[in-house]
């Protein structure tokens, strides 16, 4: 049996907030943060923008990813998604961001 792939994923609300989450199914649940349906913090933050996304081989190593990622300081998760800062603990050094999806937004 072959492991679905989790992502861990960043959002840009529209207040200049961030929210990151964990998924197996990246574009469903980027259509349901979309819908308003997704995470209760994400709703009436709108707009959202996919700012990075990484892949993990499993639910496990997302979830890690997520919670090391939720204890950076803002500047840090910055640096993390522009690529210029590798987190170091957690699992996810050299982990690079997932290409699959598009990335839109930005500042």
């Amino acid at each position: 049996m072959t492991a679905i792939p989790w992502y861990l994923y960043v959002l840009r609300c529209g207040d200049g907030t961030l929210y990151a989450g964990a998924t197996c199914d990246l574009q469903r649940r980027l259509a349901q943060h979309q819908q308003g349906r997704g995470a209760r913090y994400t709703r009436g933050r709108g707009p959202l923008s996919l700012a990075a996304a990484w892949r993990f081989p499993d639910q496990a190593a997302a979830l890690r990813a997520e919670a090391a990622f939720k204890r950076l300081r803002r500047a840090a998760k910055e640096g993390w998604i522009a690529g210029r800062e590798p987190l170091a603990d957690g699992g996810l050094a050299g982990v690079p961001p997932f290409e699959g999806v598009p990335v839109t937004g930005g500042r």
